[in-house]
């Protein structure tokens, strides 16, 4: 850090010569006009002595014309002025501009980094191990990071590590006031809102039945809508309050985002199961129930037809030859950017083309890879030699340019042998 400041009290230094020394050589420039006025005193003594000289007839009249001129010629080349000069004021304007200029300079300069700077970054990086999840094993280690966080507070990893081993050890208390931080420093980011939520509760008698954990929940939501750890909470804490059609809608929308085979979806799916009881025994419960139901199929279906694709796909005649009736066509959308697991499959075979063809969720591979959570995809038509999905060298194949999901009436052509 010493070395840091030295280096900048340099360049500040350097600064200031650049701006104040040519202020401060404009000043004394008027040096010139009193050496002037100097030179001219002496040559009017000079040229008195000559009148002196010649009147006492030391001097002839040749010598004195002589001498006089003399005297014209120096007048001409050392004195540039022939009026004395004003009195000068005791401070010349652009020297004191030149001394506040060099005093301001640096002290603006160190006050504008104070303001906008991040003097942390200048203090020694620790290394501080944690495992995949974050969480510091080590006393010594963890008590390092608070040191560093007080030091450094403006850094989101460090706010991460701290939170995370501190809900790991059960400190909710500080694993909350962590969290607060850290969302302060990431605002954007719904698992932190969903974890603060988490350790909010536990730390606050170990109920989800709080306004504050309420908020942080919605917040979570706002910009996750899917997330799950959010999900599950605000299904768990609508149970707490018997709100079971809540419960249920929020953990039906948890299980959709689960992997099958998930070791969290028959826990989920149990808690569903239980609300969907619950319900049902209030007064009025089986028909909101039923509504429920209905509703999510039918939100499902309108999701569905919205982010489905229509089009139609054919083969080039050009390639007709290089095909059986019987090879595999495969036809699927995939993410324009992001995985490359196809979101829709449709297999055929050659002798159905031409064919017109559809594509929508219904055909996802897997639950979170669908055509509806994607901005923009690219549809595939494949004649697969080896009767897989994955591209091979000798396959034939047609693409579309990046598309939306809910584009109707594509035409693919099969026109490309893959190298």
């Amino acid at each position: 850090m010493i070395l840091f400041w030295a280096f900048c009290a340099a360049l500040l230094l350097v600064a200031a010569l650049f701006v104040a020394l040519p202020l401060w050589r404009k000043a004394s420039s008027d040096n010139d006009v009193l050496r002037d006025t100097a030179n001219l005193g002496i040559l009017r003594d000079q040229a008195a002595e000559l009148e002196v000289d010649l009147q006492n007839g030391l001097l002839t009249q040749d010598a004195y014309e002589q001498g006089k001129s003399e005297l014209q010629s120096r007048l001409v080349e050392e004195v540039k002025i022939t009026e004395q000069p004003a009195a000068r004021p005791p401070r010349h304007p652009a020297k004191v501009l030149a001394v506040v200029l060099a005093v301001m300079l640096p002290l603006f300069s160190v006050l504008v980094y104070l303001a906008v700077g991040n003097t942390d970054a200048l203090l020694p990086q620790e290394a501080i191990v944690a495992d995949a999840d974050g969480v510091i094993h080590s006393e010594e280690a963890l008590q390092r990071l608070e040191k560093k966080v007080k030091r450094i507070s403006k850094n989101p990893a460090d706010w991460w590590m701290l939170a995370r081993t501190y809900t790991e050890l059960k400190r909710f208390p500080e694993a909350a006031a962590a969290y607060e931080h850290l969302v302060s420093l990431v605002p954007n980011e719904p698992q932190l809102w969903a974890n603060y939520a988490d350790v909010y509760a536990m730390a606050h008698g170990q109920t989800l039945q709080n306004d504050e954990v309420t908020k942080l929940i919605n917040k979570a939501l706002e910009l996750d809508p899917n997330n799950v750890t959010a999900l599950a909470l605000s299904g768990s804490a609508a149970m707490e309050r018997k709100d079971y059609a809540t419960a249920i809608t929020r953990w039906q929308t948890l299980i959709d985002q689960l992997q099958p085979g998930s070791p969290d979806i028959e826990v989920y799916r149990g808690g569903l199961k239980q609300a969907s009881v619950l319900l049902a025994a209030q007064p009025g419960g089986k028909e909101t129930l039923a509504k429920l139901s209905a509703g999510q199929a039918s939100e499902k279906t309108a999701a569905n037809s919205a982010a489905s694709i229509t089009g139609k796909v054919s083969l080039s005649p050009a390639l007709a030859g290089k095909v059986a009736p019987t090879d595999t066509v495969f036809i699927l959308a995939r993410a324009a950017q992001g995985p490359k697991m196809p979101l829709a499959v449709l297999r055929k075979q050659v002798k159905d083309l031409p064919l017109k063809f559809t594509l929508d969720d219904s055909m996802a591979m897997q639950p979170q890879l669908k055509l509806s959570g994607f901005q923009q995809v690219v549809v595939v038509a494949r004649v697969s030699k080896s009767g897989t999905p994955m591209a091979q060298p000798g396959d034939l194949q047609g693409l579309t340019g990046t598309i939306k999901p809910g584009v109707k009436g594509l035409s693919v052509v099969i026109d490309t042998v893959m190298p």
